[in-house]
């Protein structure tokens, strides 16, 4: 891997951390009321957190391999 690649990850893996940390304090912090929202921010989070866990995967994939 490049280190423009490695970068690339680097810069996405904590694009997606901040993304999740959002959206923990949003859920987390009484900001919404509406359960269908709440539901769907809890989906979201979900989704970011699989795309966080999977970016990082690849990034140990390379560094063991």
């Amino acid at each position: 891997m490049t280190q423009k690649e490695l970068s690339y990850f680097e810069d996405a893996v904590g694009h997606e951390k901040s993304i999740i940390n959002n959206e923990k304090k949003d859920t987390s912090n009484n900001k919404l009321s509406d359960e269908e929202l709440i539901n769907f921010m809890n989906n979201e989070l979900e989704i970011h957190n699989n795309l966080k866990n999977n970016l990082m995967n690849k990034l140990e994939e390379k560094a063991n391999g």
